[in-house]
């Protein structure tokens, strides 16, 4: 490089306007970081009080109470203003602190926020008080490693997407020697608070965690975070105490504006299927969600399949005078059918695409696979349990698995045959194929769950799908419908009157407006035999070229995209609903610590309405808990929460199933919505499941509580 070249590369790198096209914070992004998320009517004030809630009401599991006695009978408290607060109080609320704060499992958008809530408000109590953040999750409290939050690191943060300051980890502090340890970096740090940022299994560890520490004098407070919207509380009434977790918003907003330029991609080049998977393997919150963002032309929604009833073969079982219990939920077969049919009526009305969104964990609403599911997880659990020996680790590769599962079919222990993998099992598992054999077989995360993330679920209904759709298409039922307007165009190019070959080539002709070949022209030779049985050809004549391309524009060319939305969704930038919605939150979490609450999750009640009556609450966490299986045992966890099929969301997604498939003649019904943007008026502010429920309620009246006004499942 000569001299002059490197002078004038010297320049450009120094210019400013250099400087500032390629700097790590664009304009958009310090305007995000200097946003002031508004705060709740109550932080408004100078101090706050917790005032008890006697109005909701838990049934309580009796191991609950057994392991969790402490904190058991906390009460649902709502925060509330201190005016004139005794000199005693109000000193207690002002004193220094020492508060730890640790990210455990996935990122959601949001978190960064939380932290700022917590920190302004605990600095502006006491400039004095001092926040650690533990470092890479609850691995950070085992083994003592944080780092002291300052001004300068929060505020590089704020509103910010990811768990990027104190970074996140999925470790569980779930027996004695790590509890003991926590403990100990507790006491070292000499906190008086600590505070859990997670899902259910982080918000569980924080209720045992609140147990344990409770003769300590620690608080644990949790906050509920999850993009798959599966931490929806209610008491027993069905009354709602948190809405939503933080990050299912920004999540499903990210999923959506990229499936959205899918919907426009498939209606540009009309030839792909878009098949989208979205992250959810017990709930199906988000891919509602995206249904009702995107309009995708068909959305599965794992509870309604759970729920399907097959009324037919009831009916034939009932005439044969037995029960049908197969009858009940939806089988994968049947499933592949729903999909193949969806792909042929759209075809028929000339639109041979499409966008099909499913949940993450879909499979697991097919009673078939869930049934296998559980099998093996009991029997990988009983193996590592019974063996001290990790399952995958002794039999790693799939022919080891399959062998073992053999000889449990042949396998006497204790005089007892053991009956939960036999014969019938083992024969039905090896008819599936070897992909999904090894899938179901995949190590189960570190809760004991089947990671139906590493599984091509998506795959498994897809090959069921091409399979019918292949006979389907031998059988002359899947076809392509032709505008009438473009047949008669063509032929009357080609000089050829379609008048006198409509009747031999379509089963419908004058009848709609996309015509159907007949189900006997399924080739170029039957289209000949067709031809020559009418008389319009001999057999040594050639098949008119016009007649020929129509013929050629009714074959399917089935052509399938597959997607996957997850970690995209969790790394975005929080949309403004998440960003204020964490950021009060946090300031939620420092109120109850401020005034001597432990065990409880800070949550923000009527999330559904207008910000000016959001109203920040503790909720017990102890009373949420219940006995659940785990890597084959019962242990107590926090419930998830699944889609309410009586919800608004939903009842409204099943309304307009027909009419988004839009198999009809016309343009699709996609919608838009645009990308996260963090100002302008027309900015979403919440997600569209909580104003169907804020609709909802208004339709009832506001005093009124039923079960698809209180249950807010669907999003």
């Amino acid at each position: 490089m000569t001299k002059s070249s490197n002078l004038w590369l010297s320049k450009l790198l120094n210019h400013s306007a250099t400087a500032d096209a390629v700097a790590d914070v664009n304009a958009e992004m310090k305007e995000r970081i200097a946003y002031q998320p508004p705060v709740c009517e109550v932080f408004q004030q100078p101090f706050t009080r917790l005032q008890n809630d006697p109005g909701y009401h838990f049934e309580i599991d009796k191991e609950a109470r057994r392991q969790l006695g402490h904190i058991i009978g906390n009460p649902v408290q709502r925060v509330t203003a201190g005016t004139e607060p005794s000199a005693d109080a109000q000193a207690n609320f002002a004193k220094a602190r020492t508060i730890g704060i640790v990210f455990s499992g996935g990122p959601a958008p949001g978190g960064h926020n939380v932290i700022a809530g917590l920190f302004d408000a605990a600095k502006q109590a006491n400039p004095r008080t001092r926040i650690f953040g533990f470092l890479m999750g609850p691995d950070g409290i085992i083994d003592g490693d944080t780092i002291e939050l300052t001004p300068d690191m929060v505020d590089r943060y704020r509103n910010l997407g990811g768990f990027t300051m104190i970074k996140t980890g999925r470790t569980k502090i779930d027996n004695h020697e790590k509890m003991n340890l926590s403990r100990e970096t507790c006491k070292q740090l000499g906190l008086d608070a600590l505070v859990v940022v997670g899902g259910d299994d982080s918000n569980t560890n924080a209720a045992f965690l609140a147990q344990e520490m409770f003769t300590d004098g620690v608080q644990v407070i949790s906050v509920p975070k999850t993009i798959d919207g599966d931490i929806q509380v209610r008491d027993a009434q069905g009354k709602v105490l948190c809405a939503m977790s933080f990050g299912f918003h920004t999540a499903a907003r990210a999923f959506s504006q990229a499936i959205a330029s899918l919907c426009t991609d498939a209606s540009s080049d009309v030839k792909y299927w878009h098949m989208c998977k979205v992250m959810g393997r017990v709930a199906s919150h988000l891919a509602l969600e995206v249904a009702l963002q995107t309009h995708a032309n068909m959305t599965l929604i794992g509870e309604d399949l759970a729920d399907y009833v097959d009324h037919a073969r009831l009916a034939k079982a009932e005439q044969a005078g037995v029960v049908d219990y197969t009858a009940y939920g939806m089988t994968l077969r049947h499933l592949s059918r729903v999909v193949c049919n969806a792909i042929m009526d759209r075809a028929s009305m000339g639109k041979n695409y499409g966008v099909l969104v499913i949940p993450e964990g879909i499979l697991e609403f097919i009673n078939e696979i869930q049934t296998y599911i559980i099998k093996l997880n009991t029997i990988i659990g009983n193996y590592n349990k019974s063996h001290d020996r990790d399952f995958h680790s002794v039999f790693p590769s799939l022919a080891e698995k399959q062998e073992y599962l053999r000889r449990l079919t042949q396998v006497i222990q204790e005089g007892e045959s053991f009956n939960v993998w036999n014969a019938r099992d083992d024969e039905l598992f090896n008819d599936i194929p070897e992909f999904f054999q090894a899938g179901l077989l995949t190590e189960r995360d570190s809760h004991g769950n089947f990671q139906f993330s590493q599984v091509k679920t998506e795959k498994v209904l897809l090959d069921l799908v091409k399979d019918y759709l292949g006979i389907l298409k031998e059988k002359g039922r899947y076809k392509i419908g032709i505008q009438a307007a473009q047949y008669v165009k063509t032929m009357e190019k080609g000089e050829l009157d379609p008048e006198r070959y409509g009747p031999v080539l379509f089963k419908n002709w004058r009848q709609a407006e996309y015509l159907m070949i007949k189900p006997t022209i399924i080739s170029k030779k039957t289209l000949k035999a067709a031809l020559v049985k009418a008389g319009f050809l001999d057999e040594e004549d050639p098949i008119p070229a016009p007649i020929i391309k129509i013929f050629e524009q009714s074959v399917p060319k089935l052509k399938i995209q597959t997607h996957f939305y997850g970690y995209d969704g969790r790394g975005s930038d929080p949309t403004r609903f998440d960003c204020i919605y964490t950021y009060n939150l946090g300031r939620t979490v420092f109120s109850l610590i401020a005034n001597g609450a432990t065990g409880q999750m800070a949550a923000i009640l009527n999330l559904e309405q207008e910000f000016a009556h959001w109203r920040p609450i503790g909720i017990p966490i102890a009373p949420l808990m219940h006995l659940e299986e785990r890597k084959g045992r019962l242990e107590l966890v926090l419930e998830k929460s699944v889609v309410d099929l009586n919800s608004p969301a939903f009842r409204i997604v099943k309304a307009y199933r027909e009419k988004w498939l839009a198999a009809t003649p016309g343009d699709d019904h996609y919608r838009h919505p645009g990308p996260i943007r963090f100002t302008g008026s027309s900015t979403e502010d919440r997600p569209i499941t909580l104003k169907l429920n804020s609709v909802n309620n208004k339709l009832l009246g506001n005093n009124q509580v039923c079960a698809s006004d209180a249950s807010v499942t669907g999003g």
